[in-house]
């Protein structure tokens, strides 16, 4: 349980910027700068300038000249509707407790959030190339040896091979700067915005202000190879037949990658450009009020940027035709009154954008790290300077940005020759450069970015469903209809701008999220799945209505009440295997008066038959309860277990003998444990957790006597009892999770008539016998069961002609559905004179002596073993077909259970009788159902 003062959402979906994250990755207090920033400076600075990327000064034209002024604002509206959804989710956590350090989320669990981490780290790395090779571009245009215009210096060689120098050497001028400190690019950032709003203020003036010119464009290639001739794009002010050429869509080919452009290519550059709202978030922990400063800044950033880009793209639209805004994607700087501002503009912003890219996956891989979700694979994120900064992780995610220096070849080698997840990581990223072409890379980091978005709305939209009361956030603008319809807007979006690279990421992150399922995940997170769960089982307990039981949808619901678990191993997994799909509860009793003892002894016993469920592999809920008696305390769970309409309708209980219990801890491999009796995590072993097996002539702590009442008590609370006897000896593979494929047969005999008064009544039909047909069918069902056959013994009298009876039976399983070898078998003359009118089980109260009660319960068993070990043809010797070969072994009877004595004086002699009745048949249960559980009507 988490501690009360620590955040509701902590999974570091993004790191913070200039944090000092403790060695032990808590985030706690000590060591952590102090907060100071202001919200214009911590939010609305760093916001802005993630928002406006290269975009703002570089894809403006593409996207105006591509779309027109319509589409361009459809985009736009889509773009920051779906980014206004992702920023209301983002103010409702923020303001939802105290913000520490890092943001977002640990509501979905490890393996999601791990995930979808992994998936934002991967948008970060994308986006800081993406940044790089906008800069490389625009550096290009003016310093290449092909640079437009007469301006151009043309002193810097160009090609592909070139570009991915230059993009290696600016990763290397950032790496450098981060790696020094995140605190030197805060300080830096303030510097930065005046220079690009500077520079936008210059391309804003320049529009009003510049007359209209004709600006000569770089020639293109032609498809034989030659260059084209110069075209001649128009800057002609304001115009309205320029606006009315640029109102509609012409979607021709991109001439930085010849592709010809669609909606959703287009759509992807420009959201690409606006991504970046989470920025000020990224700073929380220099936040002097986080939970004010994050919704107001990120509102005020992005209610800025959104007026910029409609300004701009309006004033593109009056002034540029369409051969100046698709063939050069830079004329900002051909119509500035002073184009130098422009290049600073456009070089704040790449540097910018790509810094902070690169700080901010640089966090995330750092809080992954410390989570250890991955492992060793990000041991080396976790090491981190004096002062706090993590350049382990600096360096990490720059060497997997910088992975495509090694060229194509080697990336392609490293892909297919295999070597392991982390090489095969690393050459998927080494692709980012390698693509080599901003617009090449947006649709990608496009995606990445719509998932992570996607799942902070749906970090919100689970914990305004899970209706927690501790959330309750502050910011009121949002509903569970916002979060929804961001989530809706993300996923459709993404496959709308590339359904690959949707798929893809969405395949990515569920193998990420099956490996850290696998791996386990932090015991002390939140999860909200948790709590979405209770909400939705809560609601459906209450619409099932104990009022609308049916007997054709009965089905097992067992309490099993267990003294010690190490004895009743086997038993608990037969348990399991009997319920199907019904309430399975381990019940406990621990002896005790609450007045007497300064605590309740229960409540630390949970975690350890909590564990031990999970050792088992069972599906069982655990219930204990402290009571005087094991008898009382069978009373208690038998009421109280369960809710709703899920109530217990079925005890089971080991049998009580003499036999001495054996250490099943010791012989099950799911219980084997380290020599030094610790687990990993140094938590204690689940064989310390339990006292060891009662020792042969100690004291117990049931005596016969409260054995017997407690039967009684079942059956007076019209709850069906199950006594199993001798489970340890059930074939290993019958307990097996597996299909049951064994090269060996076994039968599970059923015996569905009192065989201590086997002919006063109707025997097989009444409900107790239609109850052990139903349980020995349901085991049937198990696929560790598939192959054992059924069998159904019919006992016949001296004078009863054989068939007839079984002939009704064959009817009845033919009803039931049912199928089942039927034998019947011959009850000796001397055995059961019951007559008609005496009531069942009054060889128990009297009415026969002791001695003729027990020669019953010999003859029965002597009956039974006879028939253990037959073949179908049911010849004796344990022979089939009489070939001389062994036959298959019974490895599972079911014999019906007698009604206790009404005389409590006469429990031990019933007993006795079960005693001897069961006397070396190997596994057994004694089954007694006081309820209709079987329906021939459909």
């Amino acid at each position: 349980m988490a501690s009360e003062n620590s955040p509701l959402l902590a999974y570091r979906l993004l790191g913070e910027e200039g944090v000092a994250f403790p060695a032990n990755g808590a985030g706690g207090s000590g060591g952590a700068p102090a907060r100071k920033l202001s919200t214009f400076l911590g939010v609305v600075v760093p916001t802005v300038l993630s928002m406006f990327s290269i975009v703002v000064f570089l894809r403006i034209g593409f996207v105006v000249g591509h779309a027109g002024l319509l589409q361009a604002l459809a985009m736009l509206l889509v773009a920051y509707f779906i980014l206004a959804l992702t920023v209301l989710s983002v103010c409702a956590i923020a303001t939802n407790g105290a913000v520490r350090g890092v943001m977002i989320s640990r509501t979905l669990g490890p393996e999601v959030g791990g995930s979808i981490g992994l998936m934002f780290y991967l948008a970060n790395v994308c986006g800081c190339a993406v940044s790089l090779l906008g800069l490389v571009e625009a550096v290009l245009d003016v310093f290449g040896a092909d640079a437009t215009g007469s301006s151009g210096l043309r002193v810097l060689p160009q090609g592909y091979g070139w570009s991915l120098l230059y993009g290696s050497l600016l990763l290397g001028l950032v790496g450098g700067v981060c790696t020094l400190g995140s605190g030197l690019y805060a300080r830096a950032s303030f510097l930065t915005f005046l220079l690009v709003s500077g520079s936008l203020a210059s391309v804003l003036v320049s529009f009003v202000a510049v007359g209209p010119r004709d600006i000569i464009l770089t020639p293109r290639p032609g498809s034989n190879g030659s260059s084209l001739p110069p075209q001649v794009g128009h800057f002609t002010g304001f115009n309205r037949s320029t606006l009315k050429a640029n109102l509609g869509a012409l979607y021709a080919k991109d001439y930085t990658t010849g592709a010809v452009m669609t909606f959703a290519s287009v759509f992807a550059v420009l959201f690409n450009g606006c991504t970046g709202i989470m920025a000020g978030a990224n700073m929380s922990g220099e936040l002097k009020d986080p939970s004010r400063a994050i919704p107001l800044g990120t509102i005020i950033a992005v209610a800025y940027t959104f007026f910029i880009y409609t300004l701009l793209f309006f004033l593109s639209s009056f002034t540029c035709d369409r051969t100046l805004l698709q063939e050069d994607y830079g004329f900002f700087r051909a119509i500035s009154l002073w184009p130098p501002l422009v290049l600073i503009g456009i070089y704040a912003t790449s540097l910018s954008a790509s810094m902070s890219s690169l700080i901010g996956a640089s966090r995330i891989l750092h809080a992954l790290a410390q989570d250890d979700l991955f492992g060793i694979i990000l041991a080396p994120a976790k090491v981190v300077s004096r002062g706090g900064n993590p350049w382990g992780a600096v360096l990490y995610s720059w060497g997997l940005v910088q992975g495509g220096v090694s060229g194509k070849v080697g990336c392609c080698a490293v892909w297919w020759g295999g070597g392991g997840a982390t090489p095969r990581l690393l050459a998927l990223v080494q692709l980012v450069l390698l693509a080599g072409k901003l617009n090449t890379l947006a649709a990608v980091v496009t995606v990445f970015y719509l998932v992570a978005y996607a799942a902070v709305d749906l970090s919100c939209l689970s914990l305004e469903w899970a209706s927690a009361p501790n959330f309750r956030p502050t910011f009121s603008l949002f509903s569970w209809h916002t979060c929804l319809l961001g989530v809706a807007s993300c996923l459709l979006m993404m496959f709308l701008i590339s359904p690959g690279a949707a798929g893809g990421s969405l395949l990515l992150m569920g193998l990420l999220s099956a490996l850290l399922t696998a791996r386990g995940g932090p015991s002390s997170w939140g999860y909200v799945s948790q709590a979405l769960l209770f909400h939705q089982v809560r609601k459906y307990l209450l619409r099932l209505d104990v009022r609308k039981d049916h007997v054709k949808f009965w089905r097992p619901q067992l309490l099993l009440l267990v003294g010690n678990p190490r004895g009743a191993l086997p038993l608990l997994r037969l348990a399991n295997q009997l319920k199907k799909g019904g309430l399975y509860v381990l019940g406990h009793v621990t002896l005790g008066d609450l007045d007497c003892l300064p605590s309740d002894p229960v409540q630390p016993q949970y975690g350890a038959w909590l564990s031990l469920v999970d050792r088992a592999q069972v599906k069982a809920f655990v219930d204990l309860t402290l009571s005087p008696s094991v008898r009382q305390g069978a009373q208690h769970l038998l009421r109280i277990s369960g809710l709703g309409g899920m109530k217990p309708n079925t005890l089971v209980l080991g049998f009580y003998d003499d036999a001495i219990p054996q250490d099943h801890f010791l012989t099950d491999p799911a219980f084997s444990e380290p020599e030094d009796g610790t687990r990993e995590g140094g938590s204690p072993a689940l064989s310390t957790l339990f006292p060891p097996p009662r020792a042969p002539g100690s004291p117990r702590a049931l005596s016969p006597q409260d054995y017997v009442a407690t039967v009684a008590d079942a059956l007076k609370m019209n709850k069906n009892v199950v006594l199993a006897r001798a489970c340890g000896a059930l074939p290993p593979e019958r307990l097996s999770r597996g299909s049951g494929g064994t090269s060996q047969q076994h039968h599970v005999d059923v015996w569905p008539l009192n065989l201590l008064r086997p002919r006063g009544g109707p025997g097989y039909v009444d409900v107790c016998g239609l109850f052990l047909l139903q349980m020995a069918t349901i085991l049937g069902m198990v696929p560790a069961w598939h192959s054992a056959k059924l069998r159904i013994f019919l006992c016949l009298g001296p004078q009863e002609a054989p068939g007839a009876a079984e002939g009704r039976l064959r009817a009845l399983l033919s009803q039931l559905r049912i199928r089942a070898e039927v034998q019947e078998v011959l009850w000796g003359e001397g055995a059961g004179t019951t007559g008609p009118e005496e009531e069942e089980g009054d060889f128990v109260n009297g009415r026969r002596g002791d001695i003729e009660a027990e020669a019953l319960a010999c003859s029965a068993n002597t009956l039974i073993r006879a028939q253990q070990g037959r073949g179908r043809g049911g010849r004796p010797g344990g022979t089939e077909g009489g070939d001389g070969q062994e036959g298959p072994a019974t490895a599972l009877t079911f014999l019906y259970l007698p009604r206790p004595p009404a005389d409590p004086a006469r429990y031990p002699q019933y007993l006795a009788l079960l005693e001897i009745l069961t006397q070396d048949l190997g596994p057994t249960l004694l089954i007694h159902g006081v309820t209709p559980v079987t329906c021939t009507d459909i």
